[in-house]
């Protein structure tokens, strides 16, 4: 089994990784920060806003492998202070159908790059 090693061309990647790796039918997004893809700035006013941008980075990357949110079963959510962390639930499960929610982890982490608040990774499955 040979993994396709990708980039998203319409996600900025900012070193040597590729968007997203698939493997026997598993596929591993890197972790996603809050880039607007027009202006490849950082959209951090608030957290809220922080973590919709990261979303909605994230669902482009799973519907450019055919897929959506109900074939997450593995986040890992990377905060920087965990007070933000019942903000960044509240978008979080927007995405996800009540009760469908993955697998996750939740670490706190002294810094991301580009001075981001979250970042989120995850394993989707495609069948």
């Amino acid at each position: 089994m040979i993994p396709k090693k990708f980039s998203i061309e319409k996600i900025p990647s900012y070193g040597p990784y590729n968007t997203c790796v698939l493997v026997g039918g598993f596929l591993f997004v890197s972790g996603q920060i809050a880039i607007d893809r027009n202006t490849e700035k950082l959209v951090s006013d608030n957290i809220e806003i922080e973590t919709r941008k990261v979303m909605e980075n994230i669902k482009i990357i799973l519907s450019e492998n055919g897929i959506g949110f109900k074939n997450v079963i593995k986040t890992s959510v990377f905060v920087t202070d965990m007070n933000f962390f019942p903000k960044i639930n509240n978008v979080y499960s927007k995405f996800f159908h009540e009760g469908d929610y993955p697998a996750r982890e939740t670490i706190q982490v002294s810094g991301l790059p580009k001075n981001a608040n979250v970042e989120i990774s995850l394993i989707a499955y495609k069948n």
